[in-house]
């Protein structure tokens, strides 16, 4: 399962753009990866784990802006097509998991 965050947020004052900063860095922290501007995208083993993400991102939600979020299965997610440019190595997509002990 994919959970994927959409999101616009203002960045016309300090305050803004500082919210906008946070946002963005407790996603990366939260293991997120950038699929496009403003478009991040986490595996998640069930939807139990894919409920807690969300609940995580209600919590951290900045205080303006419109802040979205998808669940998708993994067959759905790699059904996605690619119009223009082309698909990178940068986003996970096996189901292989790291365990570090």
């Amino acid at each position: 399962m994919r959970v994927i965050v959409f999101f616009d947020l203002p960045v016309l004052t300090e305050s803004n753009r500082r919210d906008y900063r946070t946002f963005r860095k407790f996603l990366i922290k939260s293991g997120f990866m950038m699929v496009q501007e403003s478009v991040y995208c986490k595996m998640a083993q069930n939807s139990s784990v894919a409920d807690i993400m969300v609940d995580n991102i209600k919590k951290n939600k900045p205080s303006e802006g419109l802040v979205q979020v998808l669940r998708v299965t993994e067959k759905q997610y790699n059904k996605m097509d690619f119009i223009v440019g082309e698909k990178t190595g940068d986003v996970l997509t096996t189901t292989e998991r790291l365990v570090i002990l």
